[in-house]
């Protein structure tokens, strides 16, 4: 039999940058990155796609942007700065999509523009999406504004958008240009947002650092008040344990089945859409977290003193434990078809990281769902 045989690898690299006020006139990152990609005798398009819920409470933002791009050499900045639906609602739109893909050709963005979208996380998947898919990839530029995606999603590789109630059904693996993390957004953000927001923090600190997690339990008493030191610590240290698993895990784009990172979040994808998505994408894998770490202690892999630690830091920062939804009768019971559905979100084996101690995380194939349902039961009665 005779063939031909193609290798070959692609280098990704960008980075993230922390600062306030973006657009002011007296903040130079965002037009020295572009600047340093400029092409001498070309003139690169800049398309901006807002999150309403952004521009509801900044309202001076398109203004801003406008007069920040009009002198910024080797760049023209699209007239219109397209304004779209926030929250889980944006992923749920497939006409919204379709409407962004035709804004792409209606202001001829080409591989050589930049897309820049400025939100919350549901905003930035969708856009990266679009961006990722048009022209098979235009280059996109992150701006989270929420506590959540400027800590983990926005900093991260994957976009996406639900389909036939599927979370991140349609996606892709396509890394941003840049991504800008301007504390400034997150002083308007309403409680509950950058409250669940923290949660992707105790997440990553629970199966990967176990001084960032005793760190959260001294300071919980300024992160439920939004202190904006330790608000700042804390999103600069998550994103930094998101980027170097990324980065040094081998597999960034998720080829295989194992996915650390997603620790308590195959019982809140499921959650998400089982509420509706009237649940927060946190406030699920708050649930996810809780649930997962009783799991462990009911299986003998983690201490009752370590469980103890984990719900205590999750009711200080006054992030729920259960949701009535999580009830198990019978093998057929909603939550548990979400396992189903994340080992084919995987696309292999079922893999569900649990924890062996606060700090160091396990990967195991199968769930016990009588040991799920006594998990369950103790949410419900204990805490």
């Amino acid at each position: 039999m005779a063939f031909i045989q193609q290798s070959f690898s692609v280098a990704f690299e960008y980075k993230v940058f922390f600062t306030e006020h973006l657009f002011a006139s007296t903040n130079r990152d965002f037009a020295q990155f572009l600047e340093s990609r400029a092409e001498k005798g070309f003139r690169k398009k800049l398309l901006f796609i807002v999150d309403e819920g952004v521009t509801a409470t900044h309202g001076y933002l398109q203004e801003q942007i406008t007069a920040y791009c009009s002198d910024m050499e080797g760049f023209e900045l699209v007239e219109d700065v397209i304004v779209v639906p926030g929250g889980e609602a944006a992923k749920n739109d497939l006409q919204l999509f379709h409407w962004l893909v035709n804004a792409v050709d209606q202001h001829a963005i080409d591989r050589h523009s930049y897309i820049i979208a400025i939100g919350g996380g549901s905003v930035l998947d969708l856009v990266g999406y679009v961006a990722a898919v048009s022209h098979r990839g235009v280059k996109h530029i992150r701006i989270p504004t929420t506590v959540l995606s400027q800590n983990d999603s926005g900093v991260g590789v994957k976009n996406g958008i639900n389909y036939h109630g599927k979370k991140n059904f349609l996606g892709t693996f396509a890394p941003p240009a840049a991504v800008f993390n301007d504390a400034h957004f997150l002083t308007t953000l309403d409680e509950r947002d950058w409250r669940s927001g923290m949660v992707e923090a105790v997440k990553v600190a629970l199966i990967k650092d176990a001084a960032f997690f005793s760190w959260m339990e001294e300071k919980a008493a300024q992160l439920t008040e939004a202190e904006p030191e330790s608000l700042k610590y804390l999103i600069h240290r998550c994103a930094e344990l998101h980027m170097q698993h990324i980065g040094g895990a081998g597999d960034p784009f998720e080829s295989g089945s194992s996915r650390p990172l997603d620790f308590g979040h195959w019982s809140a994808h499921k959650l998400e859409q089982l509420t509706d998505f009237e649940l927060r994408h946190g406030e699920a894998v708050s649930i996810g977290i809780a649930l997962d770490s009783v799991y462990s202690w009911l299986t003998g892999l983690l201490d009752a003193e370590s469980l103890e630690r984990i719900i205590q830091l999750l009711k200080t920062l006054r992030l729920p434990l259960y949701h009535p939804l999580l009830e198990i009768e019978d093998d057929e019971a909603p939550i548990v078809a979400g396992l189903q559905e994340f080992r084919e979100h995987l696309g292999g084996r079922l893999t569900i990281s649990l924890l062996e101690a606060i700090g160091k995380g396990k990967e195991v194939h199968s769930i016990d769902i009588s040991t799920l349902r006594k998990a369950v039961n103790m949410l419900r009665d204990k805490w």
